[in-house]
């Protein structure tokens, strides 16, 4: 039989081989999904692991107004109205080579506008990234 030990502010548990040839009933509950970048409230997740540490890293702040700029953007391309927040961003990164030196591609036409870079990267988000944003949309428009 198991005995318990308080030990402090630990509890010290014996358990005894009888203990452990009964399967246990502990219930683990269900696994939550993974959030991903855009939350179910069209918020940015900035602790999504898809950002490589780019919101925390020594240009954090700058790379933070300008993908927000990017994200909220209603502006005809979107995001044409964060030339700024990316140049501030770009100038920021460019202190910081070790860290954010991307490997020199010669066929990179969008190295020097990060603009450029950002539009072709959304290309690629799925319907379900893209979503959330929808939601917020259709949100925005009800209220109006």
């Amino acid at each position: 039989m198991s005995s318990c030990k308080q030990v402090g502010k630990d509890k010290i548990i014996f358990a005894t081989k009888e203990d452990h040839e009964v399967p246990s009933s502990v219930q683990l509950p269900d696994a939550e999904p993974s959030p991903g970048l855009i939350l179910s409230t069209g918020e940015i997740n900035w602790n999504c692991p898809c950002l490589g540490g780019m919101a925390t890293g020594p240009c954090g702040v700058q790379f933070r107004d300008a993908f927000s700029c990017f994200h909220y953007s209603e502006a005809e391309p979107k995001g044409s109205d964060c030339y700024d927040a990316f140049k501030t961003m770009q100038e920021c990164m460019s202190k910081y080579p070790a860290l954010y030196n991307k490997d020199n591609n010669d066929d990179d036409d969008d190295k020097d506008d990060p603009l450029e870079a950002l539009a072709n990267s959304s290309d690629s988000l799925n319907e379900t990234e893209q979503k959330p944003i929808e939601h917020r949309e259709a949100i925005a428009s009800k209220g109006s």
